[in-house]
């Protein structure tokens, strides 16, 4: 296949980084993973401005990667917190895959500042590329891209 034959308007990279290719998202899905799911909780931990997270948690309800759910602590007025939908869940391995890539070319000399455990067993969890034949692949160079049902050739 030659990329450059391929028109790109319809990748699936670009329509994913349309969602969700900012920054401040992708801080914004780590801290709902982790618990974190409450605007000014989001806001203290993450760092972004009342203006940019409100945007950006609007642009995630509306495409379905978080819905807001209420919530009201005694005394005080009816909140949102944020939570994650199945499409959300599914960013999980994209989230664990930008982790263990700064763990292995970002961390500092003393090692990852967070590890991934499994609930039911404690043991670490490691993603692993394989195909659908169950291949582990370990040679990342022997992948490549070959067009899908909804390619379509550049300039038609």
């Amino acid at each position: 296949m030659n990329w450059l034959d391929y028109d790109t308007d319809n990748c699936s990279v670009q329509r994913s980084l349309d969602v969700i290719g900012d920054r401040w998202s992708v801080l914004i899905l780590r801290e709902v993973f982790n618990g974190i799911r409450r605007f000014d909780q989001i806001k203290e931990h993450t760092g972004a401005s009342d203006s940019v997270l409100a945007h950006r948690l609007h642009k995630l309800v509306d495409e379905e990667v978080l819905y807001a759910a209420d919530y009201t602590e005694p005394g005080a007025r009816r909140r949102k917190e944020y939570r994650l939908t199945d499409a959300g869940l599914d960013l999980q391995p994209v989230l664990l895959s930008l982790r263990a890539w700064g763990d292995a070319h970002r961390a500092g000399p003393e090692g990852p500042s967070l590890e991934v455990r499994h609930d039911d067993c404690g043991a670490r969890v490691d993603l692993e590329l394989h195909c659908e034949a169950g291949h582990r692949i370990d040679d990342r160079r022997g992948v490549h891209t070959a067009p899908g049902p909804g390619a379509r050739r550049a300039g038609r």
